[in-house]
């Protein structure tokens, strides 16, 4: 591979505004992209594979470059190169890489790679709770898997076409996917495209949508017609596949506290052609109290870590803190207890995270049906994804039922 100095001058400007100044590296490379016009698909790619492999690896390459935080943009060049030399790619003749000790970087990441933290590059803390919470073994392989990069899983939008005449679609435009068994909605694509750009996208009839969490509406085990509540929708990903699922009948509410989020739900709605839904901001508890016993079935799609997601989303390595896990454990205790009174006699409750820990998970399950809400419910089923073992994100989902 021959390295590009506009391309690398991008890299490094978006891992300054990742590191310093604490902005989301998803966002960051965005904006990164739409930088040059010229830029084919390839030199995007590089962009974005670049600055995800450098965050992701951050203390590891930190420590092989012995640098840092705040890094200075000298530091990332030479961070850079631990990136590149660890690649087999060779340094071109620029000044940014004088004196790259080439030899060491590789001997400094044998050696490193003898210890969890810096072999998987994560905090001190984070290797402690995922130790404690699913045994050393188990960690070990998950965090492994978590820093490797994630497939795009697209999600068929059943209203409007099914898999077989999706695949065509896309092969037409020159788009490969296969098949994934046990996963009844799912395509993956063969090597990685922007997809928002297909005519496919345009016309409503995918939405990009991890495996393991398009199990979370099937989970709820809705029908068509039913009164159905997301209680956190955010952007809508699972109530797009909860009304497909409804074959756009009944009534499906979607509600969070932040207008912006939903107001991306109604432009993917009118896209995928979903008009069963009723979308409300959650501005105080009237909206709650008034769907009190109303409806047959609830998600509870909840606010979490993101330990089961950390490869899509490298940087919350760096941006989570121990003290968010207390502080998000009794935000999903009190939703818990909240939004099941929204539950009429008879419906379901599914509860779902994006996180592998048993304490914001079997634990908070075991927690609320231990209190007076809780005791209005029998449990029903749960199902922990693991990515080590799904090759997808890691999930949490638990099946209640009112008595």
């Amino acid at each position: 591979m021959r390295l590009h100095k506009n391309l690398c001058f991008a890299t490094i400007d978006g891992l300054m505004q990742i590191f310093n100044e604490k902005e989301y590296a998803d966002k960051v490379i965005q904006k990164l992209l739409k930088r040059d016009k010229r830029w084919g698909s390839r030199d995007r790619a590089f962009i974005a594979e670049t600055t995800y492999d450098i965050v992701r690896w951050k203390r590891l390459y930190a420590k092989i470059a012995d640098v840092k935080e705040p890094y200075d943009r000298d530091n990332l060049w030479r961070m850079f190169a631990v990136w590149a030399t660890l690649k087999g790619i060779n340094l071109p003749d620029w000044k940014y890489f004088e004196n790259t000790p080439t030899r060491k970087i590789k001997g400094r990441f044998d050696e490193l790679s003898k210890d969890r933290r810096f072999k998987e590059s994560i905090p001190d803390w984070m290797d402690e709770v995922g130790c404690q919470e699913l045994g050393e073994l188990m960690w070990a392989k998950e965090i492994s898997k978590q820093n490797e990069q994630a497939s795009v899983i697209l999600r068929v939008n059943s209203l409007k076409t099914n898999k077989k005449d999706l695949q065509l679609k896309l092969q037409s435009e020159d788009i490969e996917t296969e098949m994934l068994s046990n996963y009844p909605f799912a395509l993956k694509l063969k090597e990685r495209a922007n997809v928002f750009k297909t005519d496919a996208f345009k016309n409503g009839w995918f939405e990009v949508q991890d495996a393991s969490s398009q199990l979370v509406a099937e989970f709820l085990d809705v029908k068509p017609g039913m009164k159905v509540v997301d209680t956190c929708a955010g952007a809508g990903g699972k109530t797009l596949h909860l009304a497909a699922l409804m074959n756009n009948t009944g009534q499906l509410t979607a509600m969070d506290i932040y207008e912006s989020k939903l107001k991306k739900l109604k432009i993917r709605a009118r896209r995928n052609g979903v008009h069963n839904v009723t979308l409300k901001v959650i501005d105080s508890t009237k909206p709650i109290k008034k769907l009190h016993n109303k409806a047959d079935r609830v998600l509870i799609d909840a606010p979490c870590s993101g330990f089961g997601v950390l490869r899509r989303n490298p940087d919350a390595k760096w941006k989570l803190e121990p003290e968010f896990l207390d502080r998000i454990r009794d935000v999903q205790g009190d939703l818990l207890k909240r939004y099941s009174k929204i539950v009429k006699e008879g419906g379901k409750l599914v509860y779902a995270t994006c996180s592998i820990l048993p304490s914001e998970n079997q634990h908070q399950i075991k927690k609320f049906l231990a209190s007076t809400e809780g005791k209005e419910f029998n449990f029903v089923k749960d199902q922990s994804l693991l990515a080590h073992k799904s090759g997808f994100d890691g999930f949490y989902m638990a099946l209640l039922e009112r008595k």
